[in-house]
């Protein structure tokens, strides 16, 4: 009987920078609460970070739902009481179906996907992201109008030419949509491979946040 197949994806670029993130992470949600993931692609990031933030209830999603056999397979593959099961979220469109969360994170995305993602993300986060909750981000970004280095320059070229509508973004664009949406930038962390995290926040009412 031939053995059942492995559903699990795996990239070896999300495998790499998955220690860095973590550390971030440790840092930002170190109390207890929910995570919004949006973006979960393969499940490798939801599946290791629910791994070691065991306090955090990590609850993955994606646009795709031919991505879901993934999430899942890694789920099965070592199961996790804080790990949820995916939920279809199409950032660009105005309805997402989750109530209130403490935290969303989002690993590259925004680069691979039009600015009306990068938009969608923002209002969503401003719309469900509890008072002093955090939205993180991840990946490549232009700052003060300029590549960060030769490398991301040459993505960004590659990225436009697989489809006009993606591309690395001004992260003084991400910041101003943030703004409007009722977010302030925080801080940005810079990362290996010439990436960064970057931190934003919705203003506390009272007390603190995760």
């Amino acid at each position: 009987m031939p053995a059942e197949r492995d559903a699990r994806e795996f990239y070896p670029a999300t495998d790499r920078n998955r220690d860095p993130i973590l550390a971030i992470l440790r840092e930002l949600l170190a109390i207890p609460g929910t995570v919004l993931e949006i973006g979960s692609g393969s499940g490798q990031h939801a599946w290791y970070f629910a791994k070691h933030l065991p306090h955090v209830r990590w609850q993955p999603s994606d646009a795709e739902p031919e991505r879901f056999a993934s999430i899942e397979a890694w789920q099965a593959h070592e199961p996790f009481d804080n790990l949820l099961p995916p939920i279809g979220i199409d950032a660009a469109r105005e309805h997402w179906p989750v109530d209130a969360v403490d935290a969303m994170f989002c690993a590259n995305v925004i680069h691979i996907a039009p600015w009306s993602v990068t938009m969608g993300l923002l209002r969503g986060a401003g719309k469900h992201l509890r008072p002093g909750g955090q939205l993180i981000t991840y990946g490549p970004y232009r700052i003060d109008g300029r590549h960060t280095a030769p490398s991301n320059e040459s993505f960004d070229v590659d990225l436009r030419r697989r489809n006009p509508d993606w591309g690395v973004r001004d992260l003084e664009a991400v910041v101003a949509e943030a703004l409007s949406r009722g977010l302030r930038f925080v801080k940005r962390y810079a990362m290996p491979a010439n990436n960064f995290v970057m931190l934003f926040q919705l203003p506390p009412v009272s007390g603190g946040s995760m």
